[in-house]
């Protein structure tokens, strides 16, 4: 994103997520994306636990030698590719009725990219306050727009609590618009990808794959301007 009032332009952050909105969506197979999707949740489910595995081992290794191992981050940036295939396909845009490839490796035609920027050196000392402490204040940002956070809530007779997330109620209203009308509302899905970018940007950083600080700006649409690359970098 870049200012256009002569004020020095925003930093990029070195995550990218884009996504496209595909024209003639069907109106009724929502409905059933999530249950087409299962073989990519089973797989993904072991993928996240790798996800932590090497999150864990690449904490060490950032402790002792300030670098984040390139083959551990690569693997890292691939699991979140996967996951934000599925949801732009499944269940937290559904913009797309392109069904997911099963890779880790970006696919250029796919309406769905993901990127990180490898970070060279980190430091030491902020790997070990910066994904829980300092993270805290986006955590109770996430918190509303994934998890609820009170955004959304009510009791059954028996007592139990039902809540959503802000991104699941904005993705419900989209496509009940899309079943009545045909048409996918384009501001709803500039919205929805801007707050999914949120939640990346803040997950990367948890994940100790960067050290810049997650912006607290909602930069909505699409597509975003590429992560500005170090010098002697290559992916």
């Amino acid at each position: 994103m870049t200012q256009t009032d002569g004020s020095a332009p925003l930093r990029p952050y070195p995550l990218r997520v884009d996504a496209s909105l595909d024209p003639g969506l069907s109106r009724w197979m929502w409905l059933v994306k999530w249950l087409l999707a299962i073989p990519h949740f089973i797989i993904l489910i072991f993928l996240w636990i790798a996800f932590f595995l090497v999150s864990v081992a690449a904490f060490f290794a950032i402790l002792f030698t300030g670098r984040y191992p390139k083959g551990l981050f690569d693997f890292n940036v691939g699991v979140m590719r996967w996951s934000w295939r599925v949801s732009v396909y499944a269940h937290g845009v559904l913009s797309t009725d392109r069904y997911p490839p099963f890779t880790l490796a970006d696919v250029p035609d796919y309406p769905a990219h993901l990127e990180v920027e490898h970070p060279g050196e980190l430091s030491r000392g902020l790997v070990l306050v910066k994904w829980w402490l300092l993270a805290i204040p986006h955590y109770l940002v996430v918190g509303v727009l994934v998890a609820g956070g009170g955004v959304t809530g009510s009791h059954d007779r028996y007592g139990a609590q039902f809540s959503a997330g802000l991104i699941t109620v904005l993705v419900l209203i989209a496509v009940v618009a899309l079943l009545f009308t045909g048409r996918y509302p384009r501001t709803l899905f500039d919205l929805i990808v801007g707050l999914q970018r949120w939640v990346m940007r803040v997950l990367a950083y948890a994940a100790l794959m960067t050290d810049q600080y997650p912006p607290f700006r909602l930069d909505q649409g699409g597509t975003e301007a590429p992560p500005a690359r170090t010098p002697g970098d290559v992916r």
